[in-house]
């Protein structure tokens, strides 16, 4: 047995040596979790795949730089001499054509010429008398013979503007080429250093039953979101999805920003309105998969299933019925990437939140997978690595192009060194979302009575992360607001919102616990769960009932698509406790940065007490969540320090009971407490 284990053990040595050697800072990757040793070999292959791809990039298309800019070339451009430059790639296409009003929709008169690669080009000279050839604002077509010579209308993959007149079941390509387009006025702000997002969708920003526009966006929320001392706004289905009912999951026009809240100008000014404010403004990309529409998406566009998608059952998603890249081919990398790039530069994105991340890491999708957290779940075939290339090539551009650029991986598997630097072998993501947060209080709330809440369970939740990878921390998202769930507010008071939310009327138990319990939710998610905060748009106020988009199984009503803050603008209702309370939660954060600061160190989690305290950025922290217990002179561990009061969750201006008194001072002294150097005494009041 000495012989063959000598051997194992040799040949290990000898592909961790060879793992160190090729990805350069793969030491300290390891360093930090000599677990992923023996998969150093994994780490290794896929960073020798990203360089082999990167180097391949540059030695056929003259580096990543110009290989992400193909919105410059492919598309429908007008050129300096007035004439038109149309390219397209479709390579199962046996000819391609141009048709729109310019030509009468003559589907056959400017055809394209073939080249290499599955390309097609066309060359418009201009008019005699130099006028526009396509005006901005007319409607095009590209027109597909297919090799079984069926004739196909398709919108171009590289539209920039669609939009879908009245009762049209399909969108219409419009020609968008402003005589005047919208130039930024404001610098992009720094990167932040603790990240408060503020989730947003633009159609539901407004309180009438409609579709919301960039324009209320910009001119009545962002003002909300600052004053609610969010530093970050993460912006939900910008890019053009046909079905408004999918919340802008099922793309069908990648380069081009939602028509139905307005016009890509529109959008910029959003954007660069935000930036004066100096807040960041992230866009949810969904490059995981993409809408089966042929007629207005990418789906059949040159005929064939097979084109930007892989061919057969690998093709389609099965839960999402959708179709799903094949991110190893060359043009379909151009495509994404330069996509990336097109909302960093176009409309000036700080960066993006990747939607689906773990169905594209993983064959299976995720589909029927608990991932239990075995190291063994991360690595092998079950891995597509063709898509994990392709997001290390992704953040790579992004973090090259834009070194303070932000991305967020939506990602519930928990593979491993996801969010460290791809000189480690990682996938360069700044933060992944730390999804087990809300799902833990959805269950509290649903399956347990407060008095069976387990402290050391919702403290292991909130710190279950990986060390040195950044977790956004949620306790509720646009996920648990959407029809079929609840958002924690309403788990919390339910039909009472609709009665008892009145300053007029006396507290019912109800209503009084889920204030309070709403308040403590949040702040101990935002002080001890990440390195960054989440917040989907209303719920920072405890947005009453739930989330539902205009469809046939509701008569296509907008009643649940929209967010009421005149709730919060009404003084004699409770719904101000809550937003004064997020407010001023964020605003603590931004002074003392707990979020930036090292992981805290928890002191106590007393199960019959139902007492948590922490430590985090010179500030301690202590939550009662018993339904009935107060307590009077309870110690609590901490560093030698004199402490006074900065947030209470009691306090009458959120609704509280007001038992504190503000103007104390605690003085901790020398007497050792839970495992601490020092304690002191304080009154901690319960939840009611």
């Amino acid at each position: 047995m000495a012989g063959p284990l000598a051997a194992g053990t040799e040949r290990s040595e000898e592909a961790l040596a060879a793992a160190l050697a090729d990805v350069p800072e793969l030491a300290r990757l390891l360093e930090t979790d000599p677990y992923l040793k023996p998969y150093a070999p994994d780490f290794q292959r896929r960073y020798k795949r990203f360089n082999q791809t990167l180097s391949s990039i540059g030695e056929n298309e003259g580096g990543i730089d110009r290989f992400s800019r193909g919105y410059e070339s492919f598309g429908v451009h007008r050129c300096a001499d007035g004439g038109l430059y149309c390219k397209e790639w479709a390579p199962g296409a046996e000819g391609v054509f141009l048709t729109g009003d310019f030509n009468d929709w003559n589907p056959f008169s400017h055809p394209y010429k073939k080249l290499d690669f599955g390309k097609w080009e066309l060359y418009i000279p201009p008019k005699q008398n130099r006028s526009v050839l396509v005006p901005h604002g007319s409607k095009l077509k590209l027109v597909i013979r297919s090799k079984s010579g069926e004739i196909l209308y398709r919108i171009s993959p590289w539209a920039k503007y669609v939009t879908r007149e009245g009762s049209n079941v399909n969108y219409d390509w419009i020609h968008w080429d402003p005589e005047y387009s919208y130039k930024f006025k404001h610098s992009k702000p720094k990167k932040p250093k603790g990240l408060r997002i503020y989730e947003s969708h633009v159609g539901i920003s407004s309180y009438e039953g409609k579709i919301a526009s960039y324009k209320h966006f910009t001119c009545n929320v962002l003002p909300r979101i600052k004053d609610l001392g969010y530093n970050c706004i993460q912006l939900m289905a910008i890019m053009e999805h046909a079905y408004y009912a999918s919340f802008g999951y099922q793309i069908t026009s990648f380069f081009a920003a939602s028509s139905r809240y307005g016009t890509p100008e529109e959008l910029k000014e959003l954007v660069d309105t935000a930036h004066s404010m100096g807040i960041t403004v992230l866009l949810d990309v969904v490059h995981s998969h993409a809408s089966k529409n042929s007629e207005d998406g990418l789906n059949m566009f040159d005929g064939t299933e097979s084109c930007y998608f892989h061919y057969g059952p690998r093709g389609t998603h099965i839960l999402w019925d959708s179709r799903l890249f094949a991110y190893a081919s060359w043009e379909v990398l151009r495509f994404l990437l330069s996509n990336i790039r097109w909302w960093l530069e176009e409309y000036g994105f700080d960066g993006f939140r990747f939607d689906g991340v773990t169905s594209m890491l993983y064959h299976h999708h995720g589909i029927g997978e608990n991932f239990s957290g075995d190291y063994h779940e991360y690595f092998g075939l079950q891995v597509d690595e063709d898509a994990l290339i392709y997001i290390m090539l992704a953040n790579h551009l992004v973090h090259t192009l834009y070194p303070d650029s932000i991305t967020i991986a939506e990602d519930v598997s928990g593979m491993p060194a996801l969010c460290s630097p791809i000189s480690q072998g990682g996938g360069g993501f700044d933060y992944r979302l730390a999804m087990a947060i809300p799902d833990k209080w959805i269950q509290l709330l649903k399956e347990y009575k407060d008095e069976d809440w387990n402290m050391g369970n919702i403290v292991y939740t909130l710190t279950n992360r990986r060390y040195l990878e950044k977790c956004i921390a949620y306790a509720e998202s646009h996920d648990q607001a959407l029809v079929g769930d609840k958002t924690l507010a309403f788990w919390l008071m339910d039909a009472e919102m609709y009665t008892n939310m009145s300053v007029l009327t006396p507290f019912t138990p109800v209503i009084d616990r889920g204030i309070q319990l709403h308040k403590m939710i949040r702040l101990i998610t935002h002080a001890l769960g990440g390195e960054g905060y989440l917040n989907f748009m209303g719920n920072e106020f405890g947005h009453p009932e739930w989330l539902d988009f205009p469809r046939k199984g509701n008569n296509e009503s907008y009643h649940y698509a929209r967010r009421q803050f005149h709730l919060t603008d009404d003084d004699l209702l409770r719904y101000k406790f809550l937003n004064n309370f997020d407010r001023d939660m964020n605003k603590l954060e931004e002074r003392y940065g707990w979020l930036s600061a090292p992981q805290a160190h928890v002191s106590e989690k007393h199960e019959d007490n139902k007492i948590i305290a922490f430590e985090r950025a010179s500030l301690l922290f202590i939550f009662n969540f018993h339904p009935s217990k107060s307590y009077t002179d309870y110690r609590v561990g901490t560093t030698f320090c004199t402490y006074k009061i900065v947030l209470d969750s009691d306090a009458a201006e959120y609704g509280g009971h007001k038992r504190l008194d503000h103007n104390t001072e605690f003085f901790s002294e020398p007497f050792e407490h839970n495992n601490c150097p020092c304690s002191l005494l304080v009154s901690i009041e319960n939840i009611n």
